[in-house]
């Protein structure tokens, strides 16, 4: 822990209670923030996982589709077929604050399937599978949305714990020896002044009796 070098007087010793008290209070809001945001990740997470699930399910019976295509058909007639594009998709991208942090949310993803081949040579199956693939889009522009908030609520989370750290493992305690440090230099300073204006009112209190008693009995030997 770095040692924190002021001049030991009270205006530092008021300016380090002043920066421990806002460091205080910053403490608090930070570690607030941080509780919020691993609320928000986990509720992100599970939301993420649920569309994951569906997304690969649904993926898994895609591909199914596909193969099934693929196996009562030509492969050479079915490459054919799918070289051209047959739709497209849309998405609209926008940002969202989310605990200061700024995440994406994606709107769209459908897709207009059109039939760019010829019926009479492909399999049927294979209307079918474009027709799923077509379905699962929006879902996977969700999950992308979902993936990318729970990596940037990371990286927050992540950047809010090492300042909570810094705060209450560096800085924070740095002002308390500091501070303790100043007192008791202030405290010593006190005590030695005490002690020298006790010795001057003692060797005044001494002068005046001596005084007195020149006056009383004469001046002495």
């Amino acid at each position: 822990m770095a040692q924190i070098r002021v001049n030991p007087t009270r205006m530092e010793l008021k300016k380090l209670k002043n920066k421990y008290a806002t460091s205080r209070r910053g403490h608090k809001l930070l570690k607030d923030k941080r509780d919020e945001l691993m609320k928000r990740f986990l509720e992100v997470v599970r939301e993420d996982r649920r569309v994951r699930a569906s997304v690969e399910e649904r993926l898994r019976a895609y591909y199914a589709s596909f193969t099934a295509a693929g196996a009562v058909g030509n492969p050479r007639i079915l490459e054919e077929a799918l070289l051209a594009p047959t739709g497209e998709a849309a998405v609209n991208v926008d940002l969202t604050n989310l605990m200061s942090v700024e995440v994406p949310k994606f709107d769209g993803g459908d897709i207009e399937v059109g039939i760019n081949y010829g019926l009479a040579f492909t399999p049927p199956g294979l209307d079918a599978a474009l027709e799923e693939l077509s379905d699962l889009a929006r879902d996977m522009v969700k999950l992308a949305e979902l993936e990318k908030t729970v990596s940037l609520l990371a990286a927050e989370i992540e950047r809010t714990r090492r300042r909570v750290n810094a705060l209450e493992y560096i800085l924070m305690p740095g002002y308390l020896d500091a501070i303790k440090s100043i007192s008791m230099k202030l405290d010593e300073d006190e005590r030695g002044s005490r002690a020298r204006l006790m010795k001057v009112k003692e060797m005044m209190l001494e002068e005046q009796m001596k005084q007195k008693r020149t006056e009383m009995f004469g001046e002495e030997d």
